[in-house]
Formats: structure tokens, sequence, C-alpha cells
């Protein structure tokens, strides 16, 4: 069976989502938002901001490892931070090389670095070198800027420096995230370097996921946007609940939504909750026409007491004990060399 990772999402998948998406279950392991890293050693409240994890063995209270992902350009600072998060004992720490955010490109972040394969090798031998060997150095990367012209000189790069396995988001950073992901890419690097290779893109379905493994080649799936407009996908793909989605799952789905928007709110602002909740009900209106009612109902207020009232009613009103539970396997660590293809 097929690994399935929950996907780094910078605005998205927080904390307080990762808990709810794994708290579901059916993943073998996530990765935090990405934590930038310029020209400071970070100090300890920024790790726990971004991945709180740390407190409780980089696991999330449903016991399912995160790793930590940095994202930078510069060897030496990096190097640096990765030998701190090395300190809190992580499954991996994960490079970002493919985030498209036009702020992290103008620095020489992320997908940027897609042109400079030599830089790209320079970064993960000097991570590779400041971590302890137990702990893996993974990374992820897209298809390159503009074009693949570099994507398999990256992917080697990225390969000889050190990285235990590679994630392949598969469309070029202009593509951002319009669709089609091109899997039959993700295949070329899969023959062309001699590490594990995940497929990520365009996965929302069962038949999607199924889809993604025959073209690229790769057993093990990270899976992103596609979780989160659909949080029991990873169930459906165990073959624990149903191939498509139901106004069962729904109403299974409303009691994790008002813990959620709790638990945001009390750690938060009172606009950030609600922009993030808004956020969120726009993915599962891809899911449910059911949520469409819930969005239409938050959109005429913005008083946090009555949406948690709202949210209440609903959950009182329409819920159904989640039709099934599931345990995450753990029986293949996240970055484990030998793992990820087949």
């Amino acid at each position: 069976m097929s690994r399935l990772i929950l996907a780094p999402m910078e605005g998205l998948a927080d904390h307080f989502l990762r808990d709810v998406l794994t708290r579901i279950g059916g993943y073998d392991a996530t990765v935090s938002e990405f934590i930038r890293i310029t020209g400071s050693l970070l100090p300890r409240r920024s790790w726990e901001r971004i991945c709180p994890e740390i407190h409780h063995a980089c696991r999330t209270p449903a016991g399912t490892p995160v790793a930590i992902q940095l994202l930078g350009s510069d060897p030496d600072w990096l190097a640096r931070n990765a030998a701190r998060a090395a300190e809190f004992a992580p499954p991996a720490i994960d490079l970002n090389f493919g985030c498209p955010a036009k702020l992290v490109n103008r620095h020489g972040g992320g997908a940027m670095l897609l042109g400079d394969p030599a830089q790209l090798l320079r970064i993960v031998r000097a991570v590779r070198a400041a971590v302890p060997a137990a702990i893996p150095v993974t990374a992820k990367m897209r298809l390159g800027i503009a074009d693949t012209a570099l994507a398999l000189d990256c992917a080697q790069a990225l390969a000889v420096g050190g990285a235990a396995q590679l994630v392949v988001h598969a469309r070029t950073r202009d593509e951002g995230y319009r669709p089609p992901a091109h899997w039959e890419w993700i295949a070329r690097i899969r023959e062309a370097v001699d590490i594990p290779v995940i497929a990520n893109g365009e996965i929302w379905t069962l038949a999607d996921w199924q889809r993604c493994r025959e073209v690229s080649g790769c057993s093990d799936v990270m899976i992103g946007r596609g979780a989160v407009a659909d949080p029991f996908l990873c169930l459906r793909i165990r073959g624990v609940m149903a191939a498509s989605p139901s106004s069962a799952d729904w109403q299974a789905l409303l009691p994790h939504i008002r813990t959620y928007w709790q638990r945001l709110h009390d750690h938060g602002t009172a606009q950030r909750a609600l922009g993030r909740l808004k956020l969120l009900l726009g993915y599962w209106q891809r899911t449910w026409p059911e949520a469409a009612a819930l969005q239409a109902a938050v959109r005429r207020v913005d008083d946090p007491p009555v949406i948690a009232g709202l949210l209440q009613e609903m959950t009182r009103r329409d819920s159904q004990p989640a039709p099934h539970e599931y345990n995450t396997r753990l029986s293949i660590p996240f970055g484990a060399r030998g793992a990820g293809v087949e």
C-alpha cells in the first residue's frame, strides 16, 4: 500500500488543521509549513510558532510524525538552523525548493533555486553535513521555474547532495496550481535518481491517486489541497470509507469543523479565524454542496460568538458519529531510504 503524506501548505495547513486531518486519519506522515531561514539562528519561539508539535516529539496529537521544513537560499545559515532543528528530533528535515510565492522567490528562495542546480547541491550537502546521520534530510521541488529544462539536473543535484528522498510537485513555478499536473515528468525524474521519489500535485480523488501512481510509477503520494477539500480522502484510498463523498461524510466532518474553529479562535485573532474558516469552506464546497449553506451563513456574520453558536447548532442538528476509525500506519518512517518507489 502507498504511503500517504500530508503536504506542507503555507497559509493553509497550520498545526490546527494538521491536527484535524491526522485525527481523521490515514496519513503516515506530514510536514510543517516552511520556516523561513535568512541570516540568523532562529530562537526556539520561531520553531514553536510554526511547528508546536516539537513539544510532543514532533508528532501531532494523533501520533502522526511531523517533518520540519526549512526554506532559504544560504547554505551556511540553512545548515546552522537545520542543526538547531535536529535538536527537536524530527523524523526528517525537509528543504523547500518548490514554493511559487512571489515574495519568497523575490529573495531567491523556494522555486527560484530551480534555476541553479549547483546551488541546490551546495545547500543539501551543507545541511546533510550539519544534521546527525540518524535524521534524514529530504527535499521538495517543482519541475522548474518557467519550463522543465533543468528538472533532471535539479533532481540529480538534490540526490547527489544527500537528500534521502524527493517529493516532486509536477508543475513549474509559473504554472502555479493550474491543472494539469505533469505526472509523466515525475516518472522521468524517478528514473534519473537513485533515491525514493514521492508524487505530488492535483490529487483530489481516489481516481486521481490511482492514475497518479500509474503514470508516475511512484508508490508513495503526497496530498495537499485535495486533503483539505476532502478530509476523508486518505480513508477512501485506504479502502476504509466509500470511494465517493456523501452527505453522511459531511455530517461526520461538522464536529471537526466546530473544534477547529474554536481552537483557532482561542489561539489567534477573530479576524484571522474567520478568514481561515471562509477559506476552508471554499475547499469543502468542492466536495459537499452542503458546505455552501454554512458558507452563506458565515458570510452574513462576523461576530465570533454567533459563528460558534451557528456551528454548535448545525453540529447538534446534523452531525452523525464518524462512520469509521483509522489508526495511521507508522511502519515506514518519513524519509526512510529504500521506500517510496515500486
